[in-house]
């Protein structure tokens, strides 16, 4: 069972609040943030001997870490990105238990962004602080929705902090991709997907919708649609594109968004390409990336849930990271809340850009071993 922010509810009578703050529990070192008393990174940029990870995107997932606590999903991930000896030691983190860690308490709450993701919360002299890493509010078939927790501190992204980016329904986006392939049947729909999460969702998407016809797969996009497969969610059939190209006329064809400018793309002859993403909100963004028909469709929160979420978790002190950062601090302060800008680099522009590929592990594990001693509660 997950620690409890209230001291009056779990000892009856109030006691007097800690000195602790925010600081003293995170630092930030070049690594990232950095826990002293517990002795691990949350979603460090570079190999460190222990680590929490959030999610399965590469910006925050990273190969050699001597040990990696995460979710059971997110293990999986990395082991398929990256092969079984990513790190020298894993444990999985079940959601809402509490683990000791050290000197504080640790658990792990689905944050609603892809599969198996998680925000993390570290209790420690009364104070909790979540990190949220990457979330959304919208409802999505693909993942179990955002758990919001109450806390003293919360570490906020910010990829759409800006109140230009709200997003519109999921399914309304397909609808506009069905549509078109009505308007235009005899040419292939090519969108740009990244390949965990997005393409996932978008699949299933379409399959609320009614679209019952194979959905065809760039070869990176397979491996993982698969594991979604494997882990019980629908996705109906599913086949991969191989060397086929303009006999796809009329079918629905998923890539990375890399891919819409590369020469792989002409063997479909006259496509109509997609991209599904947030930032195709801004038309800009959509013509430099070639889409013809922009599905603005995110796995982060918009400007609206950032700013409903911070006030929902009730803590008083926000910590904005990896977006834009200054307009959600600015916002927070003119809500009487007191509010920072981590400015942490290293992290994905969102919707997982740095996460397709993934970078190589700088080095080798280092030492292993279990990240937590006997459960707290």
């Amino acid at each position: 069972m997950a620690a409890s922010t209230s001291d009056a509810a779990e000892g009856g009578a109030a006691k007097p609040r800690s000195v602790l703050s925010g600081s003293d529990i995170l630092t930030l070192t070049e690594a990232g943030l950095y826990c002293p008393a517990g002795g691990f990174h949350i979603d460090p940029l570079r190999p460190v001997p222990r680590a929490l990870v959030t999610h399965g995107h590469a910006d925050h997932a990273r190969a050699g870490h001597g040990a990696v606590l995460a979710s059971r999903e997110t293990l999986a991930i990395m082991a398929i990105r990256y092969g079984a000896e990513f790190a020298a030691a894993t444990q999985e983190a079940r959601p809402g238990e509490t683990l000791r860690i050290g000197e504080v308490d640790v658990s792990f709450h689905p944050a609603g962004h892809v599969l198996g993701s998680m925000q993390i919360a570290i209790r420690q002299g009364g104070i909790r602080v979540v990190i949220s890493g990457d979330y959304k509010r919208q409802a999505d078939p693909t993942c179990a929705p955002f758990e919001p927790v109450p806390c003293d501190v919360f570490i906020t992204e910010a990829t759409f902090g800006l109140p230009v980016f709200r997003h519109p329904p999921a399914g309304e986006e397909c609808a506009k991709l069905l549509a078109s392939r009505a308007l235009f049947p005899d040419r292939t729909h090519l969108v740009g997907t990244y390949a965990l999460g997005k393409a996932q969702r978008v699949i299933a998407e379409l399959r609320r919708a009614g679209y019952d016809r194979p959905v065809y797969l760039h070869g990176a996009l397979e491996r993982l649609c698969a594991f979604y497969q494997e882990e019980g969610i629908d996705l109906g059939p599913l086949e991969a594109v191989g060397r086929r190209g303009k006999e796809l006329a009329g079918e629905i064809v998923l890539c990375p968004p890399g891919q819409l400018a590369d020469r792989w793309a002409r063997r479909f002859g006259d496509p109509v390409t997609a991209i599904a993403s947030g930032w195709v909100r801004v038309r800009a963004r959509a013509r430099q990336r070639g889409a013809e028909l922009p599905l603005v469709i995110s796995d982060h929160c918009d400007w609206d849930d950032l700013c409903g979420s911070v006030t929902e978790t009730g803590a008083g002190e926000i910590w904005v990271t990896h977006g834009a950062e200054e307009a959600l601090v600015h916002w927070c302060r003119t809500q009487g809340l007191s509010a920072r800008p981590l400015n942490l680099i290293g992290y994905g522009e969102g919707e997982g850009e740095a996460g397709e590929a993934g970078p190589p592990p700088e080095q080798g594990p280092g030492g292993g071993g279990q990240l937590t001693g006997d459960k707290a509660g």
